[in-house]
């Protein structure tokens, strides 16, 4: 009775746990894949930063499923906490495999992929060993489509799988998958 208590300073950090998780620049397509694969629907809009927390799904396919998760857009210096980029960071470290989301509609894809390798591989946590496919998106635009000679050219020396998809018609969605 009266006696002094103990206090202790505890700090709990949730991280999500995902089979895969959609990693890319803002604006890049993540949260329609989501929406595209899996009954979840994510905030979609067609301007940066719509999504600002991780969103999960479930992917159902034949006898198996596996959830997927939507990480928010990584942007340059993520890994030091710019745009919460530490945070959203912290949830590719629970994942199995990286689909590395890319607008295929961008001047330079392969800098932006560039971009959030480097952000993943500064983060550390292993996360630039961890099997990894890019999905270049957006090719129901009739600019994108023209590209994609050029693309598959660009990123062919890339030991990464690449897929070319469109997360708002569904094509090739099914060979992502």
């Amino acid at each position: 009775e009266g006696e002094a208590g103990e206090a202790v300073t505890v700090r709990l950090e949730m991280k999500l746990l995902a089979d895969v998780g959609i990693v890319g620049a803002p604006n890049a397509g993540k949260s329609s894949l989501l929406a595209a694969v899996t009954a979840a629907r994510p905030k979609i809009g067609s301007y940066p930063f719509t999504t600002t927390e991780a969103k999960l799904g479930v992917v159902e396919r034949r006898d198996e499923s596996f959830v997927l998760v939507d990480i928010p857009g990584l942007i340059e210096g993520a890994h030091q906490g710019v745009g919460m980029g530490d945070d959203f960071l912290r949830h590719v470290e629970r994942t199995r495999v990286v689909i590395h989301m890319v607008d295929g509609s961008l001047a330079d894809v392969e800098r932006e992929l560039q971009a959030v390798d480097t952000e993943m591989r500064l983060f550390g946590g292993g996360l630039e060993s961890k099997p990894q496919v890019v999905a270049v998106n957006k090719i129901d635009m009739p600019e994108v489509r023209d590209r994609v000679a050029d693309l598959e050219e660009a990123l062919e020396d890339s030991e990464t799988p690449v897929h070319f998809i469109s997360a708002v018609t569904g094509e090739g969605l099914g060979e992502l998958l």
